[in-house]
C-alpha cells in the first residue's frame, strides 16, 4: 500500500461574486501521506477551509484532481461521495456541531447510522470511540451537561467511530481556552502518534500549530511549508 494518502493535482477553486469570478486558488498541487498530521495556516480568505470542504467531498474543484487512496473524489456523483465520507472522513469542527436533545453516545453514533452495522457493533465502537477520548462515563450526558472541552472530545469520539482514513479539522480549539485547547489538542497528537490517523487542522494559532508534524502557510493560492516536527 502507498504511503501517499491525497493527491491533489493542479488544484483550482474559483467562486462567482456578480459578475466577476474570484479565485481562492489555483494550480494547488500537494501530497498528503498516511500518518501525517499537518497544521494548515494562513489569512482570512486564504482558502484554508475550502481547501478542508475539497478533501472532504464537501466542495468539488473548479479543475484539477483531488485522488484519495487511489480513487478520484472530485468525479464522484452527490450520492457516492456522501457513501464514501462515511466511512472515510472524519470532520471536527470548531462550534462541535453536536445534537443537543442526544445523550453523548447517540451523538457518537450517528455517522454509523449511515452504515449497515448491527446495533451491537454499532454500540461497540461508540463504547470504543468514547473509551480513546476518555468520556465513556460521560456516554449519558447532554451536550449541555458537559464542559467545552468535553463537549469537543465528544465531537472527536463522533469523528473516530467510522475508523476514517483521515481526520479534517476546522478551528478545533478555537473555542476553548488554553488549557483546554491544549488538552484537546494533544488528543489529536496521541490519535496520530499512537493511532496512526492521518490529520489536517486549520488553525489560526501559533501554538496549536505546534502539536502538528508539518506547519504549512497558504497564503494568494500558494503552500509554504514553514517547518516540520521531528
Amino acid at each position: 500500500m502507498t504511503d501517499v494518502l491525497y493527491e491533489l493535482t493542479n488544484l483550482s477553486k474559483r467562486y462567482t461574486r456578480g459578475k466577476e469570478s474570484v479565485a481562492i486558488f489555483e494550480d494547488l498541487t500537494m501530497t498528503i501521506n498516511r500518518g501525517d498530521f499537518i497544521a494548515i495556516m494562513g489569512p482570512s480568505g486564504s482558502g484554508k477551509t475550502t481547501l478542508l470542504n475539497l478533501l472532504g467531498g464537501i466542495d468539488k474543484p473548479s479543475g484539477g484532481q483531488v485522488v484519495c487512496n487511489g480513487l478520484r473524489i472530485d468525479n464522484l456523483s452527490q450520492a457516492k461521495l456522501a457513501k464514501w465520507r462515511s466511512s472515510h472522513v472524519g470532520f471536527i469542527f470548531q462550534f462541535y456541531n453536536l445534537m443537543p436533545t442526544l445523550t453523548a453516545a447517540q451523538n457518537v453514533e450517528l455517522p454509523l447510522l449511515l452504515t449497515n452495522l448491527s446495533g451491537k457493533e454499532r454500540k461497540r465502537r461508540v463504547q470504543t470511540a468514547l473509551e480513546v477520548v476518555k468520556l465513556a462515563e460521560r456516554a449519558k450526558h447532554r451536550p449541555r451537561q458537559l464542559s467545552g472541552g468535553q463537549q469537543q472530545r465528544v465531537a472527536i469520539a463522533r469523528a473516530l467511530v467510522a475508523d476514517p482514513d483521515v481526520l479534517l479539522c476546522d478551528e478545533p480549539t478555537g473555542d476553548l481556552d488554553r488549557t483546554t485547547a491544549d488538552e484537546i489538542l494533544e488528543t489529536l497528537q496521541l490519535l496520530n502518534s499512537e493511532l496512526g490517523k492521518t490529520i489536517v487542522m486549520v488553525t489560526h494559532d501559533p501554538a496549536a500549530a505546534k502539536y502538528a508534524r508539518r506547519e504549512l502557510h497558504l497564503d494568494k493560492g500558494r503552500f509554504i511549508e514553514s517547518g516540520a516536527m521531528a
